[in-house]
């Protein structure tokens, strides 16, 4: 398995830990309690081979559909509980499910998405992401506190995780390579800002 957490040149095989109604963005860490069996042996098969896994959502929780773009990311750190794990996740790259196998644990081959140049597009967006923080100072501080990276694609990915959107529309971002999540979010952004302002 892959130890490098970043993207590769070659597709990886990796343990795959799916989420109910939620997605995990490169360059943001998250928190979670993983119980489910399957979710408790991708841990159990990370630690053992470099710590790095897929966090992948749901498309239908009732027939286990994954969707088609997750996260590499690495374990951070994690807790045994008396049913699961409670694990820190650090968020790398965007990678594409070629093939998956479930035994268990889901097993994926994972090909690396490669995110594109943000070009210009990155500006609106963190314009959009300034005004919209400007009307919530506690916001301001959690990303603050959240904050990884020091480019302007950090600021993006951390919107994308944790701005109140449904896990549909978090999904739909996190399929999008950075110039077209940064059009996105700008655009989702002003919406929801305007949103609230007339309610």
């Amino acid at each position: 398995m892959n130890d490098i957490p970043g993207p590769a040149a070659h597709n990886s095989l990796l343990p795959v830990l799916a989420l109910p109604e939620s997605c995990l963005f490169p360059e943001c860490c998250r928190e979670i309690v993983v119980s489910a069996p399957s979710g408790v042996q991708a841990i159990e098969i990370a630690e053992r081979s470099g710590r790095t896994l897929l966090v992948c959502g749901y498309r239908d929780l009732t027939t286990g559909q994954l969707y088609d773009v997750g996260t590499v990311a690495t374990l951070a750190g994690s807790s045994q509980l008396p049913d699961g794990f409670t694990v820190q996740l650090e968020g790398h790259a965007r990678a594409r499910l070629v093939t998956v196998v479930r035994a268990g644990a889901i097993l994926a081959e994972v090909e690396p998405l490669e995110e594109g140049d943000a070009g210009e597009s990155w500006g609106a967006a963190v314009e959009a992401l300034a005004r919209y923080i400007h009307a919530h100072a506690d916001l301001r501080a959690f990303l603050d506190r959240q904050r990884r990276s020091t480019e302007p694609m950090g600021w993006v990915n951390l919107a994308c995780q944790h701005l109140p959107i449904t896990a549909s529309a978090r999904q739909k971002l996190l399929d999008a390579g950075a110039a077209e999540r940064c059009l996105k979010i700008a655009r989702g952004l002003d919406a929801l800002l305007r949103k609230e302002q007339t309610i």
